[in-house]
Protein backbone atom coordinates (compact mmCIF):
# COMPACT_ATOMS: atom_id res chain seq x y z
CA UNK A 1 0.00 0.00 0.00
CA UNK A 2 2.93 2.23 0.45
CA UNK A 3 3.25 2.61 -3.31
CA UNK A 4 -0.48 3.59 -3.72
CA UNK A 5 0.11 6.04 -1.06
CA UNK A 6 2.81 7.82 -2.56
CA UNK A 7 1.13 8.04 -5.86
CA UNK A 8 -1.76 9.43 -3.92
CA UNK A 9 0.49 11.66 -2.63
CA UNK A 10 1.89 12.71 -6.06
CA UNK A 11 -1.36 13.21 -7.34
CA UNK A 12 -2.36 15.26 -4.87
CA UNK A 13 1.66 17.64 -4.92
CA UNK A 14 0.12 17.99 -8.45
CA UNK A 15 -3.78 19.24 -7.74
CA UNK A 16 -2.39 21.90 -5.06
CA UNK A 17 -0.16 23.21 -7.74
CA UNK A 18 -2.85 23.93 -10.02
CA UNK A 19 -4.94 25.16 -7.41
CA UNK A 20 -1.97 27.21 -6.57
CA UNK A 21 -1.56 28.94 -10.07
CA UNK A 22 -5.56 29.39 -10.29
CA UNK A 23 -5.38 31.04 -6.66
CA UNK A 24 -3.49 34.21 -8.37
CA UNK A 25 -1.11 34.40 -5.59
CA UNK A 26 -3.97 33.86 -3.07
CA UNK A 27 -6.31 36.35 -4.01
CA UNK A 28 -8.89 33.86 -5.27
CA UNK A 29 -9.63 32.65 -2.09
CA UNK A 30 -11.55 29.40 -3.40
CA UNK A 31 -8.65 28.35 -5.09
CA UNK A 32 -6.42 29.20 -2.19
CA UNK A 33 -8.09 27.09 -0.31
CA UNK A 34 -8.34 24.25 -2.58
CA UNK A 35 -4.42 24.80 -3.02
CA UNK A 36 -3.93 24.11 0.83
CA UNK A 37 -6.69 21.13 0.57
CA UNK A 38 -4.99 19.47 -1.70
CA UNK A 39 -1.12 20.08 0.08
CA UNK A 40 -2.86 19.03 3.17
CA UNK A 41 -3.90 15.63 1.35
CA UNK A 42 -0.64 15.44 -0.30
CA UNK A 43 1.34 15.88 2.98
CA UNK A 44 -0.89 12.64 4.42
CA UNK A 45 -0.51 10.67 1.96
CA UNK A 46 2.97 11.12 1.78
CA UNK A 47 3.17 10.93 5.61
CA UNK A 48 1.58 7.31 5.32
CA UNK A 49 4.03 6.09 2.84
CA UNK A 50 7.04 6.88 5.25
CA UNK A 51 5.67 4.25 7.49
CA UNK A 52 7.21 1.42 5.04
CA UNK A 53 9.66 3.65 1.89
CA UNK A 54 12.68 5.03 2.44
CA UNK A 55 12.37 8.96 3.19
CA UNK A 56 14.86 9.37 0.39
CA UNK A 57 13.17 7.28 -2.26
CA UNK A 58 9.68 8.45 -1.17
CA UNK A 59 10.85 12.43 -1.28
CA UNK A 60 12.19 12.03 -4.72
CA UNK A 61 9.35 9.73 -6.29
CA UNK A 62 7.06 12.23 -4.83
CA UNK A 63 8.76 15.07 -6.03
CA UNK A 64 9.03 13.48 -9.54
CA UNK A 65 5.51 12.87 -9.70
CA UNK A 66 4.52 16.19 -8.71
CA UNK A 67 6.88 18.13 -11.36
CA UNK A 68 6.00 16.36 -14.05
CA UNK A 69 2.48 16.15 -13.31
CA UNK A 70 3.16 19.83 -13.12
CA UNK A 71 4.31 20.61 -15.97
CA UNK A 72 2.03 19.36 -18.47
CA UNK A 73 -0.90 20.78 -16.46
CA UNK A 74 0.75 24.00 -17.36
CA UNK A 75 0.78 22.77 -20.81
CA UNK A 76 -2.39 21.42 -21.22
CA UNK A 77 -3.95 24.07 -18.93
CA UNK A 78 -2.16 27.64 -18.77
CA UNK A 79 -0.77 27.30 -22.24
CA UNK A 80 2.66 26.80 -21.35
CA UNK A 81 5.59 26.48 -23.86
CA UNK A 82 6.11 22.19 -25.17
CA UNK A 83 9.35 21.73 -27.10
CA UNK A 84 11.57 19.26 -27.37
CA UNK A 85 13.79 20.53 -24.66
CA UNK A 86 10.98 20.09 -22.19
CA UNK A 87 10.45 16.77 -22.84
CA UNK A 88 13.97 15.35 -22.78
CA UNK A 89 14.26 16.68 -19.26
CA UNK A 90 10.70 15.65 -18.24
CA UNK A 91 12.03 11.87 -19.32
CA UNK A 92 14.77 12.81 -17.22
CA UNK A 93 12.95 12.99 -14.18
CA UNK A 94 10.80 10.22 -14.82
CA UNK A 95 13.52 7.72 -15.79
CA UNK A 96 15.26 9.13 -12.15
CA UNK A 97 11.84 8.35 -10.63
CA UNK A 98 11.84 4.46 -12.24
CA UNK A 99 15.67 4.34 -10.79
CA UNK A 100 14.71 4.86 -7.17
CA UNK A 101 11.43 2.25 -7.47
CA UNK A 102 13.79 -0.16 -9.16
CA UNK A 103 16.46 0.14 -6.23
CA UNK A 104 13.63 0.13 -3.53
Amino acid sequence: MAWVFLLFAGFGEMTAMFFLKLSDGFQKKGAAIGAIAAGGVSFYFLSLSLLDLPVGTAYGIWTGIGSVGTVLLGILFFKEGFHAKRLLFILCIISGVIGLKLVS
